[in-house]
């Protein structure tokens, strides 16, 4: 009824943060930490590790930095049966430099994020990383944005000159549908055949869920998730869903379902997040969220059409 060698990553922390500019309080953050070490998920990523020479840490929370005291704080006391720690590093927002050796880390795992134009930088971090004890993976941003003949060699460089466990697809507008899902994990596993592939999905048009089974189908072993689906602008897949279906003994699905209530659906009255029709029309027409997301902050923000024919290039 399962595949034991799926690999679930918990992101509600790191996701989340880019609708709150990571400025969860540590409350928030340790209960999410502990709901995923009772469930038994295998990584819960706490934020981004990115410069503060290009994020201001006056405007941005701690989460977008995880400096190493912070993590000590989300973590310290709380038991974990062997849920590994993880935060991201984008590749054109970070620096190498700012990785300690794994040894005086809390953290067990750092995954790469990057646009295919910028994977040499992505190597780098990568290798750095490596060096210095970490388990990596690199996730390839806007994936529904690039064409085969930019995306093939970058897989090619990832195969040849990295150590990642493995490799994501990142359908970061929400704009993939099943056939493309299908497309994407078969060629990683063509291009990447001693990496895993990954599928981190986006819920623009209801689909996230939907996508992360497709990707497990097609034998995609790591597959991400939030809790109550937070994430930016129209969220993830939700990790309380992607568990259910799993059927792995391993989980347990109540502690998830407990930070549901009373850790992540009292956000609800703070943040905006979760399936609008704004961030439906940018996913179908394959475009970034951000446009939406500054739509829904104006007092127009029911406006559907109107924001429909502006994506058009119809009105200004």
């Amino acid at each position: 009824m399962y595949r034991p060698e799926i690999k679930v990553l918990d992101c509600t922390i790191r996701d989340g943060g880019l609708a709150n500019d990571s400025h969860f309080p540590l409350e928030t953050v340790r209960a999410v930490y502990k709901a995923c070490c009772d469930a038994g998920i295998d990584y819960v990523e706490l934020g981004y590790r990115n410069s503060k020479e290009m994020f201001d840490p006056e405007e941005f929370g701690p989460w977008r930095f995880c400096d190493e005291k912070d993590l000590r704080a989300a973590t310290d006391g709380i038991r974990n049966d062997g849920t590994k720690i993880s935060f991201m590093m984008d590749a054109h927002k970070s620096d190498p430099n700012d990785i300690v050796p794994c040894d005086e880390s809390v953290a067990d795992t750092i995954r790469i994020a990057t646009y295919v134009k910028d994977i040499d930088k992505a190597i780098r971090v990568e290798n750095a990383a490596h060096e210095r004890g970490y388990e990596t993976t690199i996730n390839v941003m806007a994936i529904s944005t690039e064409s085969d003949w930019e995306l093939d060699p970058a897989l090619e460089q990832v195969e040849k000159e990295t150590h990642v466990v493995a490799c994501y697809v990142v359908d970061s507008f929400g704009a993939l549908y099943s056939e493309q899902v299908h497309y994407l994990v078969e060629k990683y596993q063509r291009i990447l055949p001693s990496r895993e592939v990954g599928v981190h999905m986006h819920n623009n048009q209801q689909l996230a869920f939907a996508n992360t089974i497709e990707g497990i189908i097609k034998n995609a072993n790591f597959v991400d998730g939030t809790i109550y689906g937070l994430g930016r602008a129209a969220g993830n897949c939700p990790l309380e869903l992607l568990l259910g279906f799993l059927k792995n003994p391993k989980f347990n699905l109540r502690p998830v379902l407990d930070c549901v209530a009373g850790t992540i659906k009292p956000l609800e009255s703070q943040l905006d997040w979760g399936y609008m029709v704004p961030y439906m029309i940018t996913g179908s027409l394959n475009q970034h969220p951000r446009s939406a997301m500054a739509w829904l902050k104006a007092d127009q923000r029911e406006e559907y059409r109107d924001f429909y024919d502006k994506m058009l290039g119809l009105v200004e």
